[in-house]
């Protein structure tokens, strides 16, 4: 609409590439070209064309429009269908229901109506022009008629009256809901368009292992990204069409930052590159040259960071509570901080926007229940702008208004990419294939983007626990009934694990090699391992449903009896039972942070247990007391402890990293701890009385623990690997 009030409509378009994230918005069948043979469009405003793949042309738009006029002026839709099938079908074969339309509808609305939706497109108008014609002529009618000559009947010139009130109206009438439909579309985020559809995609590296973190300088010209090609995790330089890539770091890093987060980026001249690394001491940032030279320290604890467009100024998070995002001169101090988030939760991924304006970054509680949100450098209150409150990472912007980013789908696959205009916040999964994203940065144009996608395996295995560190070749893999799995847990007799099958999360029980599916829901997924009652009777798991919140489960051991405990609870984590089966202990949300609750298994309202920032119980085997993890500082957790009426006790001082894991031993107060770096996890036993830490395992790396558990007489640990091989491409947009 111009200033001047005129509704002026450029194009309708044609909906090109596009997936919608959520759910209750009409999904659009895709393809990337206008061609024979392919069916394009979102489902109930596709021409009857469209859907039978046939060649499309304006005309297709007048239908489109035609649908949304229809629905604006009944509230109801012009082909409606309770399926995409059932809607298709209705385009194909069934006229709209005309008497839908409001009795008080001008004859030339209801002309323009059945002259958009006719399914010969030789019959249907050609385009906006013709529809504008149609409106002028009806002006033109209601000018003739009000100039009637007198001398007519009182009857015939109140019903010219009548018919010059309504022709006048039909055409301004027209005129606004051209308008109407207009900002309908606009709402419908119609005139989106993927960045990405005709963007051409190239591999870079076929190295074996993982890469990650990959990003590029301003120009477009150089990749620098994290690999393990030589054994440690380094810095790897390439110019883009060379084919060839250096090491930069040769090993000279201890440990370079964290394979899930933002590690690597381009100084503003490309002439350095600045690395996060992390210490005993804690974290940093260094510099190396980008063609080669010595590694030196840059700012002492500062993680993940970017510069402004100009260079001026930086954006960073350190990790203090709250992983708080500082800005500051690059040769300045800490300045002071423009956002922390609130206790527990955190901060990642800061990148100012192309004209300065914003910092974006990343926040909420990590891995699972995060989101992007902006901010202005000087700070203020924080606008969200995704709506996924999931694992969601590396905010890339190719304008000030086309956001790409990684986020995971509702069923907990991917990463996959998405796209988003910032001002619509409509979200759109623009990547296609089986392939996960874990990384992507543009060039300052945005006609060049890096990423690093990978494919993985999920197994289980088992090792036997000696008197001595064992090594990679004392584990044994375990054969199982699906392609992947996950979180193992052992009952009286049999073996429970998480794994998935067609999107869609499964729980499997294995016994006696054989195998039973016990649970398969599309309702949701499984987002902790199951916890199985001492007598193996029942099995308690969390179930995190569309609607974002996450539920407690239980069921029997053969599958049967499903049903929820504890409405009022967001639930976070896996749950535990209580040795004497009085309760199930499960961690949830409470505004500031999860705590424990007590659950009563046959019904009853939940005990809260711990007041503090309390998650991840385990109960010793006597059932007197319980451990839990506390809050995160920085990549950092320690362990507390309550009694079984929520006493607190006092418990060595024992700090494990982000990630670890930890269980009871079948008898006595020591805890078997999964702990070390992403892809270098190990196993050790830990003393609670003393703190005397003992090794068990010395697997050497190269791949991912996330979950694990023990056999009833501790001398056999389960768990769960993930293998993962990545590369990185580069994506041209035209």
């Amino acid at each position: 609409m111009r200033t001047d009030g005129t509704v002026k409509v450029l194009d309708f378009g044609l909906a090109k590439v596009r997936v919608d994230a959520d759910l209750s918005r009409e999904p659009t069948v895709t393809e990337s070209a206008t061609s024979p043979g392919v069916v394009l469009g979102t489902v109930p405003y596709m021409s009857p064309e469209q859907a039978r793949g046939h060649e499309v042309d304006r005309r297709t738009d007048l239908w489109a429009f035609g649908c949304v006029l229809y629905e604006v002026l009944t509230g109801m839709r012009a082909f409606p269908g309770e399926t995409h099938s059932d809607t298709i079908a209705a385009i194909l074969g069934r006229e709209p229901d005309w008497h839908a339309l409001p009795a008080r509808a001008p004859a030339s609305v209801r002309l323009l109506l059945h002259r958009c939706l006719e399914r010969d497109p030789k019959r249907r108008l050609r385009d906006a022009g013709d529809a504008r014609l149609e409106l002028d002529d009806t002006a033109a009618t209601a000018r003739a008629v009000a100039g009637q000559p007198a001398g007519q009947t009182d009857r015939a010139a109140s019903g010219g009256r009548r018919w010059a009130i309504l022709t006048s109206l039909g055409a301004l009438t027209g005129i606004l809901l051209v308008g109407a439909a207009a900002w309908y579309l606009n709402t419908l985020d119609y005139f989106w368009q993927n960045t990405l559809a005709d963007a051409q995609f190239t591999q870079l590296t076929d190295f074996e292992g993982a890469e990650d973190s990959a990003a590029i300088s301003r120009d477009g010209q150089f990749v620098v990204f994290v690999s393990d090609q030589d054994g440690s995790r380094d810095a790897w330089i390439g110019q883009i069409g060379t084919g060839g890539f250096h090491n930069l770091t040769e090993g000279r890093i201890s440990t370079l930052g964290n394979p899930n987060l933002r590690n690597a980026r381009f100084t503003p001249d490309g002439s350095l590159i600045s690395l996060w690394v992390r210490e005993a001491g804690g974290v940093m940032q260094w510099t190396v040259p980008t063609l080669g030279g010595q590694v030196r320290p840059f700012r002492e604890g500062v993680a993940e960071l970017d510069w402004s467009p100009d260079g001026t100024r930086i954006a960073y998070h350190t990790n203090e509570p709250g992983d708080p995002i500082y800005v500051t001169e690059p040769d300045a101090g800490a300045g002071q901080p423009i956002f922390t988030a609130s206790e527990g939760a955190h901060n990642h991924f800061p990148i100012w926007s192309p004209q300065g304006t914003f910092i974006y970054f990343v926040s909420g509680f990590v891995p699972d229940q995060m989101d992007v949100w902006r901010i202005r450098p000087t700070g203020g209150e924080p606008e969200r702008i995704t709506p996924h409150n999931a694992t969601v990472s590396y905010p890339t912007l190719l304008d000030e208004r086309t956001l790409l980013y990684l986020a995971t789908a509702e069923d907990g696959s991917g990463p996959w990419l998405y796209a988003m205009d910032v001002e619509r916040r409509i979200p759109h999964r623009v990547s296609v294939g089986v392939q996960r994203y874990t990384s992507i940065a543009a060039s300052a144009d945005g006609r060049r983007i890096v990423a690093t996608v990978a494919s993985s395996s999920e197994s289980l295995w088992r090792v036997e626990i000696g008197d001595e560190p064992v090594g990679e070749s004392a584990a044994r893999r375990i054969p199982l009934p699906a392609v992947r799995g996950r979180s193992p847990r052992l009952g009286p007799g049999y073996m429970l694990f998480l794994s998935s099958r067609s999107g869609v999360d499964t729980i499997w029980k294995v016994a006696d090699d054989a195998a039973l599916e016990l649970w398969r829901g599309s309702e949701g997924r499984v987002v902790g391992g199951p916890a199985i009652e001492p007598d193996g009777g029942r099995i308690a798991f969390p179930l995190q449903q569309r609607s974002g919140q996450t539920r407690l489960y239980l069921m029997n051991e053969d599958g049967t009896g499903i049903r929820r405990l504890a409405e009022s609870l967001d639930v976070r984590g896996a749950p535990a039972w209580s040795p004497d089966e009085q309760w199930i202990t499960v961690a949830a949300d409470q505004g500031s942070g999860p705590r424990l609750f007590g659950v009563p298994p046959d019904g009853g309202a939940p005990v809260p247990l711990v007041d503090d920032h309390s998650e991840e119980p385990a109960w010793s085997p006597d059932g007197q007391f319980l451990v839990y993890a506390g809050a995160e500082v920085g990549p950092a957790f320690s362990l507390g402890a309550v009694s079984s009426s929520g006493t607190p006790l006092p418990l060595v001082d024992l700090n494990l990293t982000r990630g670890a894991r930890f269980s009871f031993v079948p008898a006595g107060s020591a805890l078997v701890v999964l702990k070390g770096e992403v892809r270098n996890t190990d196993f050790s036993v830990v003393d609670l009385e003393t703190g005397q830490e003992q090794a068990l395992t010395d697997f050497g790396g190269g791949y991912t623990i996330r979950d694990f558990d023990l056999s009833a007489d501790g001398r056999e640990i389960v768990f769960d690997r993930v293998a993962e091989t990545s590369d990185v491409i580069l994506i041209e947009v035209p």
